[in-house]
């Protein structure tokens, strides 16, 4: 099969188009022909060992040769002790957890990572929809407990999982507040924002305003600045960031919340099916739509990357597995 591989940290550079032999099909696992799959800030983390949490499972070298974690695709083989998929069916999920390599034709993942695809949803609808929208559910409903009628400041919005949390923080009635670049802020007004505010001109933590729930999508500000601007009992949430914005998180978060009531957590994530069938379930009831921004053939997975990478994607980008043989292989 064809898959981009890469055997050492370093740019985009480094992932190379190649031959190599199919997945070995385990007895828990099914063999699944990728049609999609979606890229994430962990593609692009692990590519570069930055932060350097991302080389935790591999110090000097990767630990995982292929990339690409949320997939979408159809069943080809299954193992022997599968109970609940079989050859034909179309599925989706997120296949961080049992060994990556979403970025190839083929790719074994346990049975328990995936989700049955509804017939009207795209193989690249289904592959936006694993980490970033269960990591947008979580942060507000689970870490958040997001209530109707709340001001949410969402910091970052316009990205895959912002996009997603957008959709899901107006399902619950509340009051929006997008922070990103100026080049999304149409976008996400036109999604339903109720306000919008380019970083780069206005600093949200001085306009005086303050919020009820804070999905901080970036982690590219001080928690001081977020507690600031935090109302009495309210909840910021972190979602990703830099090292010392995690760390800083961590360790200044419990002093915070004590004194104050106010609670200042990391979302810890946990890849869940249950969480993907809600979705998929919202997303048949036209209540969600993946937002799309750029789809790129496999070949070409490196742009892919780069183009999220340097935080352009407004919304998804996705990698399309066409299974032609014309590709060249270097």
């Amino acid at each position: 099969m064809k898959a981009i591989m890469y055997n050492k940290y370093g740019t985009t550079e480094v992932l190379k188009l190649k031959e190599v032999e199919k997945p070995t099909l385990k007895d828990n696992e099914v063999l699944i022909k990728v049609h999609a799959v979606s890229v994430n800030s962990w593609d692009w983390e692990l590519l570069r060992g930055k932060p350097f949490l991302a080389r935790l499972g591999g110090l000097l070298k990767p630990k995982y040769k292929i990339l690409g974690a949320d997939i979408a695709g159809k069943v080809e083989a299954i193992g022997k002790e599968v109970k609940h998929l079989l050859p034909g069916d179309e599925v989706f999920g997120d296949i961080s957890w049992c060994g990556w390599g979403g970025f190839a034709e083929y790719v074994c993942a346990h049975e328990n990572a995936l989700s049955l695809k509804p017939p009207t949803m795209t193989f690249e609808e289904a592959a936006s929809i694993p980490q970033a929208a269960v990591l947008a559910l979580q942060g507000l409903r689970d870490n958040g407990k997001i209530k109707e009628g709340q001001k949410v400041l969402i910091n970052g919005a316009g990205g895959g999982v912002g996009t997603f949390a957008l959709q899901i923080a107006k399902l619950y009635g509340a009051n929006v507040t997008c922070v990103d670049k100026a080049e999304k802020l149409n976008m996400l007004l036109a999604m339903g924002a109720d306000q919008a505010i380019d970083y780069a001109q206005e600093d949200f933590a001085q306009k005086g305003q303050s919020y009820e729930l804070i999905l901080d999508i970036v982690g590219n500000r001080s928690i001081f600045d977020f507690k600031r601007i935090l109302n009495p009992k309210g909840t910021y949430v972190m979602v990703g960031g830099t090292l010392h914005r995690i760390l800083q998180c961590m360790l200044m978060g419990p002093l915070f919340s004590k004194p104050s009531g106010k609670q200042m957590s990391i979302l810890v994530y946990k890849p869940n099916r249950n969480d993907q069938n809600y979705l998929t379930q919202l997303f048949m009831a036209g209540t969600i739509v993946p937002v799309i921004d750029k789809l790129y053939p496999l070949s070409k997975a490196a742009d892919a990357v780069q183009y999220l990478g340097e935080g352009h994607a407004k919304g998804k980008v996705i990698i399309r597995v066409e299974h032609k043989t014309n590709l060249s292989i270097e």
